[in-house]
């Protein structure tokens, strides 16, 4: 497995640095990463991706001051397309957000003006914000997963380490099914930090081994990649190692900073089909 934690474009990361915290509005805080730099060990080729699909991420911790210097407080959700060069890296942003903080902004509508222009710079393309307020009980209820969950197959496990040939059919036929897990974890590519995740896999195609799906999962145990890239090299591994005509593998994170990141990725679909949303987070 490549290990990317040295590579040039990340040494300058802040994330896992002991950083000081501005709170004044600093769009220059934000920290582009190239898509490129996993999409290349999975031979994606960018002007052809394999998918279509969009990061929500949700913001829990976004605060600013009014004209006279009354806090004002939010639930951010920023959706960036699949297709965007560039990720922002996950501290970065928070101390972006963080930077809002002690500064006056005439409006809501100010603020997300802002947030779209500043992040959609960030990854070279357009992305949206949707702005909620706190007493806006209904903007991000907890649902249940879509489908079957496999959590409860009496498998045993003998290694966690990624093992994308772990992936086995159950028969040739040609099925229909939604699938969901709530034991993904992988962890920071530069921190090591656990990522935890509850994962949706809907397909059609070769049905897929559960058991072997699962252990599959589990093996991300001990592996060290960004969220995105999990998502991605998950989409790309069960292409590769079954018979599926149409895929959708959809990971909702924890959060970790006031930040959650989900990542979609599709055959089919530009945006989230699934309005879900877990307890954990």
């Amino acid at each position: 497995m490549t290990d990317y934690s040295n590579s040039p474009e990340l040494k300058d990361s802040v994330l896992g640095q002991s950083t000081e915290y501005v709170d004044t509005y600093t769009p220059s805080l934000l920290f582009p990463i190239a898509r490129k730099l996993n999409r290349d060990a999975l031979d994606i080729n960018e002007a052809a991706l394999p998918f279509k699909g969009q990061d929500i991420w949700t913001g829990y911790e976004l605060s600013w001051l009014n004209t006279k210097g009354k806090p004002v407080v939010a639930v951010a959700s920023f959706i960036f397309p699949c297709q965007s060069s560039h990720i922002i890296e996950s501290k970065s942003f928070k101390l972006y957000l963080n930077s809002f903080n002690q500064t006056r902004f005439d409006s809501i509508e100010d603020v997300k003006a802002i947030l779209i222009a500043d992040l959609s710079a960030g990854v070279s393309m357009p992305i949206d914000v949707v702005l909620y307020s706190p007493n806006d009980y209904n903007c991000l209820p907890c649902t249940p997963l879509p489908g079957e969950c496999i959590d409860e197959l009496d498998i045993q496990i003998d290694s966690y380490h990624l093992d994308a040939y772990s992936l086995k059919p159950a028969s040739t036929n040609t099925v229909s099914e939604t699938l969901h897990s709530h034991l993904l974890k992988s962890n920071c590519l530069i921190t090591s930090q656990p990522d935890w995740a509850s994962i949706i896999i809907r397909y059609t195609g070769e049905q897929v081994c559960k058991e072997s799906l699962l252990r599959y999962l589990i093996s991300f145990r001990t592996h060290n990649e960004f969220h995105e890239q999990c998502v991605e090299r998950i989409y790309c591994d069960l292409m590769a190692q079954l018979n599926i005509t149409e895929l959708e593998v959809y990971a909702r994170y924890t959060r970790r900073g006031g930040l959650d990141i989900n990542p979609y990725r599709s055959t089919s679909h530009d945006n989230v089909p699934f309005a879900v949303k877990i307890n954990r987070q």
